[in-house]
């Protein structure tokens, strides 16, 4: 998550047994990528030698100017999956593939998952309704169906993970993992601020706003954080750009206004299960405890299933 998922909280997820992820573009330059690399790599390896240990996956903006310099840096390091945002993966697949690395695309369409598929994705990652950020907006039971018409390979649900049960459902439904982002927002390891994350925790899903306005690809945004910008939500620009957007809204934007991200802020509608501020392994331990009553097997605290959380 953009200025949310940074060194401490993917470190913090990786040592409570699941995949933490972080966009690249969250280290800000490529000297501190490399740093964040090499640590996770180390955090890694401790976690795996004892038992227990989760994964850290990098996630690559494809539309960002320093792709290239950042997917090199991965491939340089001990990750082993990846996951690419805002684009094909094409041109970074085969360097992944010569790395030994998998590539999960984000995609929103049926269409888009065929595309990533051709370019070299060797996993997808299903954009569904109510997921945080920029997001798709289909249902994700006939999402899923759709795609594993066609696919038998690795799949992930992103959007509306409230716990372990959401996971369960979405094991029953077809997907091999579920991408949870939301309720670490509110996590003590998060670069949220305070008040980003008490709009997180006081919000429903009726406060997150499917909109176009801030980056000219439909985005759910925290309708708090609009007003308190000064803007009201009922009269955003639904037709911008991206390009226009970005000279409004960017952090390279002139002027004053606010910027989406810092003042404009993200999350899905899986606020619904957010009531309080909790360290990432009491979030994940409340994830496991859930999942296994769901399915009916017992659980250990911090130990949840390979299936778990991603």
């Amino acid at each position: 998550m953009l200025r949310v998922s940074g060194l401490e909280l993917t470190a913090a997820a990786v040592r409570a047994g699941i995949v933490g992820s972080f966009p690249t573009l969250n280290a800000r330059t490529p000297e501190t990528l490399e740093r964040w690399l090499a640590e996770l790599s180390a955090v890694q390896r401790e976690a795996a030698a004892g038992g227990g240990g989760g994964l850290f996956c990098p996630n690559l903006v494809m539309a960002d100017a320093n792709v290239a310099e950042h997917a090199r840096l991965i491939a340089e390091s001990e990750a082993r999956l990846v996951i690419t945002s805002v684009g094909s993966p094409k041109p970074v697949a085969g360097l992944f593939a010569e790395a030994g690395i998998a590539v999960f695309a984000d995609v929103a369409t049926v269409a888009h998952a065929r595309k990533a598929l051709a370019a070299g994705a060797t996993g997808l990652v299903l954009l569904t309704a109510g997921a945080g950020g920029q997001t798709g907006w289909l249902n994700p039971f006939a999402f899923i169906t759709a795609v594993r018409e066609f696919f038998t390979g690795p799949v992930v649900l992103a959007g509306g993970m409230t716990g372990g049960r959401s996971v369960a459902a979405a094991q029953v439904a077809g997907y091999d993992l579920a991408y949870a982002g939301t309720a670490f927002i509110a996590s003590a390891e998060s670069d949220a601020g305070a008040d980003y994350q008490r709009e997180v925790v006081e919000s429903g899903p009726d406060d997150i706003l499917l909109t176009r306005a801030f980056t000219g690809l439909p985005t759910s945004m925290l309708t708090p954080s609009i007003r308190a910008a000064g803007l009201d939500p009922s009269a955003l620009d639904e037709e911008t750009t991206p390009e226009a957007a970005a000279e409004l809204f960017s952090n390279r934007a002139r002027g004053i206004g606010p910027k989406r991200w810092a003042d404009i802020h993200s999350a899905g509608h899986s606020v619904a299960g957010v009531t309080q501020v909790r360290t990432v392994a009491e979030i994940v331990d409340d994830f496991a405890q859930e999942y296994h009553r769901a399915i009916g097997t017992p659980a250990s605290p911090l130990v949840p299933s390979a299936d778990s959380t991603a």
